[in-house]
């Protein structure tokens, strides 16, 4: 635990050391010796803090030129999560909970923005997962995507951040999910009737199915 309390301060420090330096889309972050020389801590735990910075989607690094800052994030939001996240069980819940609010809410939304694409999409991530699970695997990258699908189809930007700002350091929890014992087939039924729904705009049925989604997922 006090490995993850270092962790997490160091990708604190860098968030605010971005904030100081004013650090906009497409700046050039410095090299990791020159924060591991700024923040006074090993170039390895400053790869896995910049690796933590790319998971909330702030940073990213192209081979061969460096680390650049995406499009405008909420820091003071990463911070809040931050603190809460690996803390205890009931910090973790609330998390968990804050989560299942934002999709809710994103869903509202993407059953009137969603684009044709976007439901061929959830088709095809729905047929993937049958296919995954045929073979005897848990289909948890397709279960993952399916998700930010509807999210980002709401078309704000900020709610979007907000989700994967929660579920970016929860994927492990999307497997256990899948692991229990007849979990998979029935995730895949679930996905389903909320894609049903969509298709059909039926909002409340949408709400419905996905809150019962959620509900038997567990994370």
């Amino acid at each position: 635990m006090a490995t993850d309390k270092r962790y997490i301060e160091i990708i604190r420090a860098l968030s605010e050391m971005i904030q100081q330096d004013d650090l906009k889309s497409g700046d050039k972050l410095p090299s990791e010796r020159e924060l591991s020389d700024r923040l006074q801590v090993g170039r390895s735990s400053i790869r896995e803090a910049l690796r933590g910075l790319e998971l909330l989607d702030i940073i990213e690094t192209k081979r061969g030129e460096g680390t650049f800052m995406k499009a405008p994030s909420s820091y003071r939001l990463v911070d809040l999560l931050l603190s809460f996240i690996l803390k205890d069980d009931q910090a973790r819940k609330d998390l968990s909970e804050t989560r299942r609010i934002v999709e809710i809410e994103a869903l509202k939304l993407a059953v009137y923005r969603i684009s044709e694409d976007e439901v061929h999409h959830l088709d095809e991530l729905i047929s993937h997962s049958k296919m995954k699970w045929s073979h005897g695997d848990f289909p948890v990258e397709a279960d993952y995507q399916f998700h930010e699908t509807i999210v980002k189809a709401c078309g704000n930007v900020l709610l979007y951040n907000i989700w994967k700002s929660l579920v970016a350091f929860n994927k492990e929890a999307i497997k256990e999910s899948l692991e229990r014992k007849g979990r998979p087939p029935e995730s895949i039924k679930e996905h389903e009737l909320v894609v049903e729904a969509i298709k059909h705009g039926e909002v409340e049925k949408a709400l419905e199915a996905m809150s019962h989604h959620l509900k038997n997922s567990r994370f």
